[in-house]
């Protein structure tokens, strides 16, 4: 269906009302509107800058570096923006009842500042907000080694292991989490409609759940601005903008 199209928005609605159970799947095309830029469009994050990978961030010093130089400065733009329309209206959907859980592929923590509850969201690609250590795991605040950095010029390092420190995403050349990945599947192969919002549907393994939930007897619904390589397959797809779409399709009572 075209863009701003009601009869969609409305049968969307429907899709929703007469499913069961939902699994919501979010990408960079949720967050745009909250003025996160997304990946791979012009203009986005990476026609700005270039991935810095797993291996030469743990082997370079000067790679560390610049990755921590990012994340302090907020270069990436991942961070520091509020929940916009469609945060709010799957934030909706969750509290109801009538979506399981979220899974998505962003790392801006903003379906949790939305008000769902952390345990409903799986983040395939980690999360920019907060630091872990690579050795034994313990969380690190962002604040607390941007000062620490600022004082000192010393590279992040763990208070309790000595270990290197780094954003809680998961970089390019750096192993899925099994966990996320392994819960990904369960509520896949539970749900009765898998919601796509907002993602090109390009970035596998992620990418390869909706059709896992299709092939199970789900529905597959595709909200996205683009088309996207699994439109074909799906059994409702909308190019629009998710927030005013999801307004619709899960209004406020």
């Amino acid at each position: 269906m075209s863009s701003s199209d009601p009869s969609g928005r409305a049968e969307l609605a429907r899709l929703i009302a007469d499913a069961q159970r939902v699994v919501i799947f979010t990408g960079a095309g949720i967050s745009t509107e909250s003025g996160i830029p997304d990946f791979r469009s012009p203009g986005g994050v990476w026609s700005k800058m270039k991935p810095i990978y797993f291996q030469d961030f743990v082997a370079s010093e000067e790679r560390r570096r610049e990755a921590w130089e990012r994340a302090f400065t907020g270069r990436a733009g991942w961070v520091g923006r509020e929940p916009n329309a469609g945060h709010m209206a799957v934030a909706r959907l969750v509290a109801s009842g009538k979506a399981s859980a979220v899974i998505t592929q962003n790392v801006d923590n903003l379906h949790q500042a939305s008000g769902v509850p952390s345990e409903r969201i799986i983040e395939l690609h980690g999360n920019a907000s907060y630091a872990a250590c690579l050795e034994c795991g313990l969380r690190h605040e962002l604040e607390e080694l941007k000062a620490l950095y600022q004082a000192t010029g010393d590279l992040p390092a763990c208070r309790d292991c000595d270990g290197i420190v780094k954003t809680a995403t998961i970089s390019f050349g750096q192993a899925m989490p099994a966990e996320p990945m392994a819960r990904a599947e369960a509520e896949t192969l539970a749900c009765d409609l898998f919601l796509v919002l907002g993602s090109s549907l390009v970035v596998y393994p992620a990418a390869g759940f909706p059709i896992m939930a299709k092939r199970n007897g789900a529905r597959l619904a595709i909200v996205n601005r683009e088309a996207t390589e699994l439109d074909p397959y799906a059994d409702f797809v909308l190019h629009d903008e998710i927030g005013p779409v999801m307004t619709a399709a899960a209004p406020a009572n």
